[in-house]
């Protein structure tokens, strides 16, 4: 059974840094999944990555020594069980707003009793059946992660993040600001404000919390306010950026 070192690590309450990953390739996912990072977040939401891709995703950073987080399109049982099966341990669950949202996300990824994940006795997640006792140790090695990124859902912080088996909150810079009515503005003071709050409230209540920016300098402020699992840049991004560097030093 594969250790699911981010979880372990962010229990121990030790800094996670991260990259998001959009560019829905194996081969994407293989070379910067050897640079070092201790978490990558393959994502569904606003990506079209499908199951296939991930699969190959996933095998592109098997050999590494990253965990690879999926974030499903929605909050979804048939989502979540279809991205366990192909091996994934870590998940990132978009859009949950209360308690009970959040406690739907953790029983869809543990099997009877304590949740409701279907049961396959030859997917990848068991190495197709040979993994001894797997379906009596998996539930240990899941991380599940709740994206709050409404003013609703931070009015429901503390009853989110005291969910049994909710081992981190990640909040959602963009639609937070859009939702707090700024939209493409996450810099806004009222959000940057909303940020450090729910930084504040987590830490109080002992859940981990996790953020999303490509700003360097965003990175170590949110760092210094007591953010535990950080992604400081997105593939897109670093592609983009380098590419349109290298063009304009060529061409002017």
């Amino acid at each position: 059974m594969q250790r699911n070192a981010f979880k372990h690590n962010l229990a121990a309450g030790k800094l996670q840094i991260g990259l998001w990953s959009s560019l829905c390739s194996n081969v994407a996912a293989e070379i910067i999944g050897d640079s070092g990072f201790d978490w990558i977040l393959l994502d569904t939401e606003h990506s079209p990555n499908e199951i296939p891709d991930l699969v190959g995703q996933l095998q592109g950073m098997q050999a590494s020594g990253t965990t690879p987080i999926i974030r499903p399109a929605w909050n979804d049982a048939v989502l979540i069980k279809r991205c366990l099966d192909i091996g994934a341990q870590s998940l990132l669950l978009p859009y949950v707003q209360n308690a009970e949202e959040a406690r739907a996300a953790v029983a869809a990824t543990r099997y009877p009793p304590h949740g409701i994940r279907g049961v396959s006795v030859a997917a990848r997640a068991s190495r197709y059946g040979r993994t001894p006792g797997y379906l009596g140790k998996a539930n240990a090695e899941i991380c599940v992660l709740v994206q709050v990124e409404t003013r609703s859902a931070l009015g429901e912080l503390e009853a989110i993040a005291e969910i049994d088996g909710v081992d981190g909150v990640f909040i959602g810079p963009s639609d937070l600001a859009a939702s707090l009515g700024h939209l493409g503005n996450p810099q806004h003071p009222d959000v940057q404000k909303a940020i450090k709050d729910a930084v504040d409230r987590l830490t109080k209540v002992g859940k981990p919390a996790g953020m999303l920016t490509g700003n360097e300098e965003e990175a170590k402020r949110y760092i210094d306010w007591g953010y535990k699992f950080v992604a400081v840049g997105a593939d897109v991004g670093l592609l983009a950026k380098n590419a349109d560097a290298l063009c304009k030093r060529f061409k002017g």
